[in-house]
């Protein structure tokens, strides 16, 4: 058996490595993940538990420049969500009303792109996927985009990025990121994967059985219907979302989702109080499989499902990834020791 050696950057709770790890079996390949990054503590248990003994790096801002050599192992593909929170339109909102800087000028989480360029740039693996929020492509009218892609074809091959929706790749949630690929050497043009147009209903996707706790109360429920009510006469949209279990998507799920379930309320008939997602209902819309293990809080859990990539997606593009570099012969495959 042939070996993909990946590095998972801003990890997360480790679905790129999942889509990753389903499109080398396809294939028949194996992959080794080399290291992970992520800084929160949560996340870490649930990617320690699914995916234990991964050498771990919490903060890549830790390593220098002059370290990546020593510190970052040799890879073949670079795997990297890079916080989408400077870049959302939800994020910017929340920056602004906070008085925080957002974009590059978040020195917290919005600069980190120049982190993973540093490492490609030293390291140079065979290729890379980066995903964030479908507001890259318009951020600052498109200035930062272009910035990140004028750095990244220096070295790489880099077509044009492309927004991709999850809805489209069989998964009943309306989820549209953009996805960034690039490889160091260029042997013909690379094409996206077309969607699937699996056809699935919200429904597909839920427990038969749930906690009665997911059902909200009657108080929270009336103050729903007063917000929406309310931005509806000031001309706003925003307010809950009543979804039907035979409806074909739900909206985008945050990982704001645990504070009232607003983006996605599962409508139980007629003078019935609407119900929240499980935590295993929101991953499950991620394309999570059912032997994903997480044991941490309901709150912590919808905050990591919400953060997560959408699996079919990101499994769909490592597959044309890796044919990509079979097909050109860039990638000298090594046994698995």
């Amino acid at each position: 058996m042939k070996i993909i050696k990946s590095l998972d950057l801003f990890a997360g709770v480790g679905g790129m490595r999942i889509s990753l790890t389903k499109a080398t079996k396809k294939l028949g390949l194996h992959d080794k993940c080399k290291m992970y990054s992520e800084i929160d503590e949560y996340s870490q248990q649930t990617y320690s538990t699914n995916f234990p003994n991964t050498h771990l790096i919490e903060d890549i801002k830790s390593i220098k420049k002059d370290e990546i050599e020593n510190k970052v192992p040799n890879h073949d593909i670079l795997l990297a969500g890079f916080p989408c929170q400077p870049f959302s339109r939800a994020g910017i909102s929340n920056r602004k009303y906070l008085r925080r800087a957002h974009g590059f000028d978040d020195k917290d989480q919005g600069d980190l792109f120049f982190n993973i360029y540093e490492i490609l740039k030293i390291k140079k693996p065979k290729s890379f996927i980066l995903e964030n929020v479908q507001n890259l492509e318009s951020y600052d009218n498109g200035k930062v985009l272009s910035i990140i892609l004028s750095k990244l074809r220096k070295y790489y091959y880099v077509p044009d990025p492309k927004v991709l929706d999850a809805q489209d790749f069989g998964l009943a949630q309306r989820r549209r990121r953009i996805y960034i690929v690039g490889f160091l050497n260029y042997k013909g043009e690379f094409k996206y994967p077309k969607p699937s147009l699996k056809r699935v209903k919200v429904k597909d996707f839920l427990d038969r059985k749930f906690d009665k706790k997911y059902i909200i109360s009657d108080r929270l429920w009336k103050s729903h219907q007063i917000r929406k009510e309310r931005n509806k006469k000031n001309g706003k949209g925003f307010g809950y979302r009543l979804t039907n279990p035979n409806e074909k998507s739900t909206r985008t799920i945050s990982s704001r989702y645990y504070k009232d379930g607003g983006e996605c309320l599962i409508f139980r008939g007629e003078n019935k109080n609407p119900r929240k997602l499980t935590p295993r209902e929101v991953f499950r819309l991620q394309g999570f499989p059912e032997s994903f293990k997480f044991k941490v809080s309901d709150l912590q859990a919808y905050k990591q499902a919400g953060n997560a990539v959408p699996i079919n997606v990101v499994e769909k593009i490592c597959i044309e990834v890796l044919k990509y570099l079979i097909r050109s012969e860039n990638l000298k495959l090594s046994n698995v020791s």
